[in-house]
């Protein structure tokens, strides 16, 4: 399998994460004295992964020359917000993929590289979706009790369970029956379960969702308790 591209989303307006981000974008807030959009980054520089593009909408400027001079390309949302799924389908003429993984950058993965359970686990033959799962006992910072349920042959359906992480191995051709401009992947991940072609694998290590400022100090313990 070539190198698969990885859409690394940056663009949110990070709305939960309330004062903090009234001077800069969510993906350049600190957690344990390093950037969530580089403790993201920290995991996409492996053989089996290739271009990076990184998506900016919300002070897309401070993302940008805090990236400069790093091997990343940039998919401009500054007219409009996009979410994951209008995000991604722009994106695709700088992924030039129709296999491409994606990443978030509001949480913080402690242990295996997020990555390798997907690449391992991925059948193009039989999947159009690889979603990186958690169960609750290794989730910190999130409320709920889950996102999806994982069968015996790995396909997942809709109910509490375990939680998406943020990572996943996804094909784009679904995106061209999308509504036109802004729409979460859910939809995506919908139509694909429809077919019977969404799967789920379970990470390895711990994942603390850092989409409000009273999960940093959670995810800081996390990481401090790995070093």
């Amino acid at each position: 399998m070539n190198p698969l591209p990885v859409m690394i989303f940056a663009a949110g307006l990070g709305t939960r994460m309330g004062d903090l981000v009234k001077d800069r974008p969510k993906p350049l807030v600190q957690v344990g004295g390093q950037t969530l959009l580089d403790h993201a980054l920290s995991f996409v520089n492996l053989p089996a992964l290739g271009r990076k593009v990184v998506n900016v909408h919300y002070k897309a400027e401070m993302v940008i020359d805090h990236l400069a001079g790093q091997d990343v390309v940039f998919s401009d949302e500054r007219d409009a917000l996009l979410e994951t799924g209008g995000g991604l389908r722009r994106a695709l003429p700088l992924l030039d993929s129709l296999v491409v993984a994606t990443l978030n950058t509001d949480a913080v993965w402690v242990g295996p590289n997020p990555f390798e359970a997907l690449l391992t686990a991925w059948d193009a033959d039989k999947m159009d979706a690889l979603l990186l799962l958690a169960p609750l006992a290794q989730v910190h910072g999130h409320p709920g009790t889950g996102d999806f349920i994982l069968d015996e042959a790995g396909r997942l359906s809709r109910g509490p369970g375990l939680v998406y992480t943020g990572v996943q191995i996804i094909k784009t051709k679904g995106l061209s029956d999308m509504p036109d401009g802004s729409f979460s992947l859910n939809l995506l991940w919908d139509a694909i379960a429809d077919q019977d072609r969404l799967f789920g694998v379970r990470y390895g290590g711990d994942w603390c969702d850092v989409g409000r400022p009273s999960s940093i100090p959670v995810a800081e313990k996390l990481l401090g308790s790995h070093v």
